[in-house]
């Protein structure tokens, strides 16, 4: 072969080569937030006020993204997870919001809790194009990508949720009177609109009692008096953790021994029965989506023992049996895939792209059963629950997993 030949050879080989590194690094697309190295998250908990309960979940993620660096980070770039405290109030959450995405310029703001704190910055968030990913509410309107296509929930929505309570009273309590405690908020009033259309035209009937809370109160014991006043023989109790501790409390006080049924998001071991005494909390109804960190069947089970793992290595301070750590890993699990899927084009249209395509996902802290599913119309990732009763010092799982889709 000549010399010339051999020189052409080379020369065409070396133009494929930077022909093709100019199309990989062409490929790499990178909205606010995002680089060669890092992928800047926001993130708003109430680390304090009435909701601190729940400031678990935060804590729990900047442990697993903290693990997740250190054994490499995604696609080689590392987490930079910002997480600021709204203290469960909208304003602040408003504030909190415009410095994630105005100066600290985040690729997108995570799992932010609450559904008055999310109302709050909705418009916001898709006005400016910002995706509000994964929020930690269950509110129904979080399912809306045609009005909000930057926003989209996580786990199973609270109408669904009561529905499924409501289908379950119809069928085994149809002549129950059922006094209701609910959050005065978006939160609670969607809760309850839920169990209204899931009892549909006997709601009028069999509802003998609505008492709402605010936030700002101390205690709800007086409002605990009035429902027993009621006579009512089922109590649907919603609300949040520190509220959920003091009605299962108050109802020991004061002899009250309805059938208990309490929302998922304040079904919590560690910080709602243990608190409360396990021995005031016996009989309780929920629905779960999530194995339980105190349920000793899932000890040899694969995904927990490496929850299990995780809590003991990386988040000792924290603690298992609290609901919320389960559910910081799941969906910070899930946000991960997500991240995986983006590739190298990290922009804000892409996140979301990628979050509407999630097919039979599995974070393996979820229910046998129970898959994540979402599309370009279908931002409600987690739809099915399975009802359980609190036994002894756990809750266990009975019946089937039960779909109960509520759309936005």
């Amino acid at each position: 072969m000549s010399v010339i030949k051999k020189l052409a050879i080379l020369s065409a080989a070396f133009g494929l080569l930077a022909a093709t590194a100019g199309t990989a690094s062409a490929q790499k697309k990178y909205g606010l937030g995002a680089s060669d190295t890092e992928i800047k998250i926001g993130n708003i908990m109430p680390y304090s006020g009435p909701a601190s309960a729940y400031g678990v979940i935060g804590r729990t993620e900047a442990a697993y993204f903290k693990k997740i660096n250190d054994a490499g980070g995604i696609n080689g770039r590392k987490i930079n997870f910002v997480s600021y405290d709204d203290a469960y109030s909208p304003p602040k959450t408003v504030e909190q919001a415009r410095k994630l995405v105005e100066s600290d310029e985040v690729l997108f703001i995570f799992n932010s809790l609450g559904t008055p704190p999310n109302t709050a910055i909705q418009k916001y968030m898709n006005s400016k194009k910002v995706p509000q990913l994964f929020v930690a509410t269950g509110a129904t309107k979080w399912n809306d990508p045609k009005d909000f296509p930057w926003t989209m929930g996580w786990q199973p929505s609270y109408q669904s949720e009561t529905q499924i309570y409501a289908k379950y009273i119809l069928k085994n309590h149809p002549n129950a009177k059922i006094a209701v405690l609910y959050q005065n908020d978006d939160y609670g009033k969607d809760y309850l609109k839920g169990l209204k259309d899931g009892l549909g035209s006997k709601a009028s009937s069999m509802i003998v009692a609505e008492e709402s809370y605010e936030t700002s109160e101390p205690t709800i014991d007086s409002h605990m008096v009035k429902l027993k006043a009621t006579g009512a023989d089922i109590f649907i109790n919603i609300t949040t953790p520190k509220f959920a501790a003091q009605a299962i409390k108050k109802n020991a006080e004061i002899g009250w021994k309805p059938l208990h049924f309490l929302n998922n998001v304040s079904a919590s071991v560690g910080s709602v029965l243990k608190p409360a005494g396990f021995e005031n909390a016996q009989d309780i109804i929920s629905a779960a989506y999530l194995k339980d960190a105190s349920d000793k069947q899932w000890d040899n089970d694969p995904g927990m023992k490496e929850f299990y793992a995780f809590m003991a290595k990386d988040f000792p301070e924290g603690d298992k049996l609290d609901g919320g750590t389960v559910v910081g890993y799941g969906v910070a699990q899930t946000l991960v895939q997500v991240l995986k899927q983006c590739g190298d084009n990290l922009t804000r249209e892409n996140v979301m792209k990628q979050a509407a395509s999630l097919k039979d996902f599995r974070t393996e802290v979820l229910l046998p059963g129970i898959k994540i599913n979402t599309g370009p119309n279908d931002f409600a990732p987690i739809s099915s629950l399975q009802l359980m009763k609190f036994k002894g010092d756990k809750w266990e799982l009975f019946g089937d997993v039960i779909s109960a889709d509520v759309g936005g």
